[in-house]
């Protein structure tokens, strides 16, 4: 069975070995530096009361703030949110924010949920971690099946509780809350910036073809990016199927298809296959956009893309790693591709510290800068040190990491 936190401790043991790293340094970075876990009841619409189980991983604040997503699904568990904490931490460190590392989740199906419902659990959610929370403390954004309306009760439960406007407590928000803008499409678009980057060094075209595996809020604004920018997406999958166009898919309708019926699959200007037939298509990119663990040691060896941008979290595991870059595949990290997100989440911070908003386009700059500045910085760590570009960029942020704990007196 995949379990994620494993997977992101192999991760750190393996980079701990390249940068020879203090025994004891490493120790401590082997556990988040606070694990909540709380019970949330909710009373459900038809007058019975729920239990919720929910959970926030704090995982190091050694250079800023902890800083990470709050996740409503089912199958989230006490490693799955442990090991999305760690990623943070290190993201948050390869983009050069200064941000720390953490996570949220709560185990629920939000689909089975009634808007009031939902609203009462974001609300239960906050009063169950509100002491750990906070702009200069933790500070919590949307992530799987969270959305800017949740955030923006959640950050109204939280100054409610502390009698005053705390805006900065929470990023993801509605633009009219203090959100920011570019932060509906960040993470896709930061993505956008370092594949645009990845293509030139391995000599890729612009036109070339793309699969993308997850077609949700990252996955579909992906499509909608790279299509914009001449790359012809070939092949899309949803949790339903998957559908292959080799002329190129259409997304601004298969977009209006997944809206209108709730999935991507059947939809006719292409041909529909099992989903997990995604990962074996004749495609030069292909982009992983979903959860974690589905390319695994099983899988690994069907790719034929020569470049992989991980825009979900954790979706290679570290086997299955060792595979691609034997088979000469690229693969650029989801703690740089996926960076996006938090980058912008950084922005909306600062913005609302200032109350001074600025306008899309200085977003896109800045977001531009950082995202291409780290991408040549991790590919300096990957030939300094012959390594893969994974093993980089966490050479890169474990360094920024340790640095700022040894100037703590921590290690």
């Amino acid at each position: 069975m995949n379990n994620p936190f494993q997977n992101s401790l192999k991760q750190l043991a393996e980079v701990s070995q390249l940068i020879s790293l203090d025994d004891n340094v490493h120790r401590q970075l082997q556990e988040p530096r606070r694990f909540l876990e709380v019970s949330i009841p909710v009373k459900m619409d038809d007058g019975s009361v729920k239990i919720f189980k929910g959970f926030r991983s704090q995982y190091n604040d050694a250079r800023g703030p902890f800083k990470g997503g709050i996740r409503f699904h089912q199958d989230v568990t006490v490693e799955e949110v442990k090991a999305l904490s760690a990623w943070m931490t290190w993201k948050t460190a390869v983009v050069d924010i200064p941000l720390g590392g953490g996570k949220g989740g709560v185990i629920v199906n939000p689909k089975e949920l009634s808007d009031m419902e939902l609203e009462r659990l974001a609300r239960g959610y906050i009063r169950s971690i509100h002491k750990i929370i906070g702009p200069n403390i933790d500070i919590p954004a949307p992530d799987v099946y969270t959305d800017p309306r949740i955030m923006g009760w959640m950050m109204d439960e939280y100054e409610k509780i502390k009698g005053e406007h705390l805006p900065g407590v929470i990023t993801g928000k509605p633009l009219s809350l203090g959100g920011s803008q570019v932060r509906e499409y960040a993470t896709a678009q930061g993505a956008v910036y370092v594949l645009l980057e990845a293509v030139k060094k391995i000599g890729l075209s612009s036109k070339s073809k793309v699969a993308i595996q997850g077609f949700g809020n990252a996955g579909s604004y992906m499509a909608q990016l790279l299509e914009k920018e001449g790359f012809i997406i070939v092949a899309v999958s949803d949790s339903q199927g998957t559908v292959v166009n080799f002329k190129g898919l259409n997304i601004k309708k298969l977009t209006e298809f997944k809206q209108k019926n709730k999935t991507i699959k059947g939809f006719p200007e292409a041909k529909n296959l099992e989903g997990s037939q995604i990962l074996n298509q004749g495609v030069d990119i292909l982009i992983p956009a979903a959860l974690e663990g589905v390319i695994t040691k099983e899988n690994a060896h069907l790719i034929k893309a020569k470049l992989i941008i991980e825009l979900a979290n954790g979706p290679i595991i570290p086997e299955a790693d060792k595979i691609l870059e034997k088979n000469n595949v690229l693969v650029v990290p989801d703690i740089l591709s996926n960076a996006g997100g938090v980058v912008v989440s950084y922005f909306e911070q600062v913005q609302n510290a200032y109350g001074y908003y600025w306008k899309e386009k200085d977003i896109l700059e800045k977001l531009k800068e950082k995202m291409s500045g780290a991408f040549y910085t991790i590919w300096q760590e990957k030939e300094n040190y012959k390594c893969s570009l994974r093993m980089g960029a966490y050479a890169l942020a474990v360094k920024r990491v340790v640095e700022a704990m040894r100037a703590r007196g921590r290690a």
